[in-house]
């Protein structure tokens, strides 16, 4: 009885140590921020090539802005260009870049926002300012423009490239 609770006893107090040298091997192998900066590049990197493919198949003449989404001005539309707080009325067409239709206004109605203060993705609020009222444009968004990593958690999914096709109310 004596030997089985010694052997017991051993088990126990070796089980934390087996557990912290596997805790410190675990974090031995996390990857670094060089690493991940070098990935992020990486993935950058492949979705403007996807993005350029695209663009090429579909015989568009797009122009890619300086933050890395895709835009093409269709119809210049009238005014000033839209800044920071200006109300707008859009219809669009949200999709992936395999054509899967994921939102629009057809079904969802008009979307009302305030340029710059609205929760769209950052390439959405970049590229209004590229319109004026009345316009029309399809955007391009990567990932790191649009919903990264984790998707909306619902039509889009994680790391998804965005087409959207836009058109601004002329406010008349």
């Amino acid at each position: 009885m004596k030997s089985w609770f010694i052997v017991v006893l051993i088990v126990l107090i070796s089980l934390p140590s087996c557990r912290a040298k596997n805790n410190s091997a675990e974090k031995s192998h996390a990857p670094g921020k060089e690493e991940m900066e070098n990935l992020n590049r990486y993935l950058v990197q492949k979705d403007r090539e996807i993005i350029q493919s695209y663009i090429e198949r579909k015989g568009l003449e797009m122009t890619e802005s300086s933050t890395g989404f895709w835009f093409l001005i269709e119809s210049e539309g009238s005014g000033d260009l839209l800044k920071e707080n200006d109300r707008i009325s859009m219809e669009y067409k949200c999709s992936l870049l395999d054509g899967t239709l994921c939102y629009s206004s057809e079904t969802l109605g008009p979307k009302d926002v305030v340029v710059g203060k609205s929760e769209l993705e950052p390439g959405l609020n970049e590229g209004l300012k590229l319109l004026r009222k009345g316009a029309k444009a399809v955007f391009i968004l990567p990932p790191f423009m649009a919903y990264g990593f984790v998707g909306d958690g619902k039509k889009i999914p994680p790391r998804s490239i965005i087409v959207y096709e836009i058109k601004i109310a002329d406010g008349r």
